[in-house]
This record gives C-alpha cells, sequence and structure tokens, in this order.
C-alpha cells in the first residue's frame, strides 16, 4: 500500500466516481464535441456544455462561455501574461511565484518589464508591497493564491481592489487552492482564474481552465480549428472559441464535471478542513522532534493551503523522499518548479520534503509520517556523530 502525500502534484487516488465518468465517456461520448451534426458529436457537445456551467457556478463566474478548457494551469497563466501583455508595459508579480508565471513573464519581449513584490504574514504589509510596484505604465497583477511548497497565501480580493483601483487587471494562479479555498470571481473581483483543474478538483491530468471575465479580450495562445466560423482567416472573437482551438480533452472534461460533483457532495469546507487538520497535527508533532525543520507557522485555516514543506537536518531533501518512498510514503522533494519561493524562505540550496494531504488521506497515515521522520531524522543523528 503507497501512502501518496504528494496531492499538490495531482490528487491521487481519483474518485470512483470520476473513474467511472471517464470510462463511460470513453463508451457513449465517442463524437468529437462541436464538429459534428451526429448524435455521438452532440452528445459529447453536451457533455462539454453542462461541464462549463457546473465550472462557472462552482467559481462564481456570471457568464458559463468565459470557462475556457486548457491543456494544463501553465497554459491557463501563460494565455492570460502573454496576451495582456502583447503592447508593452510592466507586470507585477509575488516573489512566491511558481515557474508557470516566473518563467512566463521573464519571457515577455524587452525586458526587464517585471517588478516583484514581497509575501508577508501581515495582509496589510502585503497589499503595501504590491502597491509600491505600481508605476505608470503597469497593467497586469499576477499573483499565487497560496505557495505551492509552504502553503501560505495572498489575499486576493484585496489585492484584486487595489489593481482595480489603479486601472490593471489581476489573474489568480489557483492551482493550489481551486477546490480547497473559497473563490468567487465576482465577489472577489478577479479578471482571471488559472485553475490546475487534476489538484484539488480531482480531475483527470492533462485538465486546466482559464476563467474569464471580459474586462479585456485577451487573444489567442494558439490559433486553429473551433469547430465554427471557418471560412473565416482569423480567430473567431467569441468566447470560448476564441482560446479554445483543436479538439478538447473530452476524457479530461468528462472527469472533471465528475471531480466537481465529488467536492460539492463532500464539502469543499469540509474536505479542506480535514486536510488542515491533518498537517496540523504532522507539524505539532515534527515540531518536536530533533533533528526536523519547519519553515512556517502552524497551519491555520484560512491562512494556509494544505502543503507544508519539512526537511531533515543534514540531510538532502531527495534522500529524506527516497527514504520515505522505501517504506511506501510517495512525496516530493527539491524546489518543486517555485525557486522564489525558496529563496523567499531561505531553502534554494537544498529545497524541501513537500507534504500534501487529500481527501482520502488519513489520520493512520499522518501518524506513520510522522514516526518515519522520527526515525530519518534519528539515523542522521547518529550518523553525523560517527563522523566526528
Amino acid at each position: 500500500m503507497v501512502i501518496y502525500w504528494d496531492n499538490a502534484a495531482t490528487t491521487y487516488p481519483k474518485p470512483q466516481t470520476v473513474q467511472a465518468a471517464v470510462r463511460q465517456c470513453m463508451v457513449d461520448y465517442g463524437g468529437n464535441p462541436g464538429r459534428g451534426g451526429h448524435r455521438l458529436s452532440l452528445a459529447a457537445a453536451e457533455q462539454v456544455y453542462e461541464c462549463r456551467e457546473a465550472v462557472a457556478s462552482f467559481f462564481g463566474l456570471a457568464n458559463p462561455t468565459g470557462v475556457i478548457f486548457m491543456p494544463n494551469c501553465t497554459t491557463a497563466l501563460n494565455t492570460v501574461i502573454h496576451g495582456v501583455m502583447r503592447e508593452g508595459g510592466r507586470v507585477i508579480v509575488s516573489d512566491l511565484e511558481h515557474n508557470a508565471v516566473w518563467r512566463a513573464v521573464n519571457a515577455l519581449h524587452g525586458q526587464p518589464r517585471v517588478d516583484v513584490a514581497a509575501w508577508s504574514s501581515d495582509e496589510d504589509e502585503v497589499v503595501e508591497n504590491f502597491r509600491r510596484q505600481i508605476r505608470p505604465d503597469t497593467r497586469l497583477i499576477v499573483c499565487t493564491h497560496a505557495s505551492n511548497v509552504f502553503g501560505v497565501t495572498f489575499p486576493i480580493r484585496r489585492l484584486a481592489a487595489l489593481a482595480h483601483r489603479y486601472g490593471l487587471l489581476f489573474c489568480v494562479d489557483a492551482a493550489q487552492t481551486a477546490g480547497v479555498l473559497p473563490i468567487h470571481m465576482q465577489a472577489d473581483d478577479i479578471d482571471y482564474l488559472c485553475v490546475a483543474a487534476h489538484k484539488g478538483l480531482y480531475a483527470p491530468m492533462g485538465m486546466g481552465l482559464l476563467l474569464c471575465r471580459e474586462r479585456e479580450r485577451v487573444p489567442p495562445l494558439v490559433q486553429g480549428g473551433t469547430g465554427s466560423y471557418s471560412m473565416q482567416a482569423s480567430q473567431p472573437d467569441e468566447l470560448p472559441e476564441r482560446l479554445e482551438s483543436g479538439t478538447p480533452n473530452l476524457l479530461g472534461i468528462c472527469g472533471l464535471r465528475a471531480g466537481l460533483r465529488f467536492v460539492e457532495q463532500q464539502g469543499r469546507e469540509r474536505i479542506y478542513q480535514h486536510e488542515i487538520e491533518l498537517l496540523s497535527f504532522v507539524y505539532q508533532r515534527l515540531s518536536n522532534t530533533q533533528g526536523v525543520s519547519l519553515y512556517t507557522p502552524k497551519p491555520a485555516v484560512g491562512a494556509f493551503a494544505p502543503v507544508l514543506s519539512v526537511n531533515v537536518d543534514g540531510l538532502p531533501s531527495e534522500d529524506a523522499a527516497r527514504q520515505l518512498d522505501v517504506h511506501g510514503v510517495a512525496v516530493r522533494a527539491g524546489l518543486h518548479c517555485a525557486p522564489l519561493a525558496h529563496r523567499h524562505f531561505g531553502t534554494l540550496s537544498g529545497g524541501t520534503v513537500r507534504l500534501a494531504p487529500s481527501a482520502f488521506s488519513t489520520r493512520a497515515h499522518a501518524e506513520m509520517i510522522c514516526k518515519l521522520f522520527h526515525q530519518i531524522a534519528q539515523k542522521t543523528l547518529h550518523s553525523q556523530k560517527n563522523m566526528l
């Protein structure tokens, strides 16, 4: 049996209902949606439409046509960043961003055009840090909702208000929070929401989302067939066609619809509370374990996504993860594609071991992980003493 605590990378196992939905899709919805008038194509198109509506409802987006299906959250972020910044200007990002944001903004033409605002546990200070970076030619703020390494969160509603006060667009990377923390496009005043649906929404891998409120028409990152307006040489202007080219991932879309139902039936708040309680238990145990380092305060409801970084003193994070794997515990170690976050927390040289439970994780799993960390730490301390 594998104790899988790498859910910040992708959730596993997927719910039985998600697995069933994918199998049903392969059997019952064999047509290409929007690319045929026969019954199989129409049945597939209906599944796409229903999922689009369900996603819009879940995230408080008024118009379902603003729900864009994408291969992953990275593609969604690149679409927004390169689209909004196509005519120049400056973009502000946080100092905890994933490379999906950091590399994208550094790839913009005419660098330097990126300003970085620092995270703080004080929300007022965070907002002020972003405000200080605003210049006359700033056009966009892109901010992660929560660090994928340390779980700390940003006050996205307040940052949205700041952006709009200065006439800027606001984009949220919700890779670690969609399906976990509350997000409402209208109430939070978010212009663009980028989602990794294979994480907190329990969809299959290869399923991402971009939700748009259309304050500015972002041009497509990719052009091609949409099943509509085929005679014209340019991409259709309307959403979702403008940003959805080529055959969609129907298996992923059907799986996502089932994943949304799973989260709704289990209760998003209930799932989140369960995951934070597990991490709080682990944190408390490990904080009293000699030879183990933690980097943030104890995970608290509302202030953290269910992600915790840990290290065994004197042991590379990859070695600690390998030892856990030998005992059947799956976690991720290293930099987690987020060097900015590691630089902020002082772990850039060796990275961290990342723990991320899901709805299927148990207290027994947490206790085993704590026991193994204790054993690994004791073994490392003993080895270090013998070398002296």
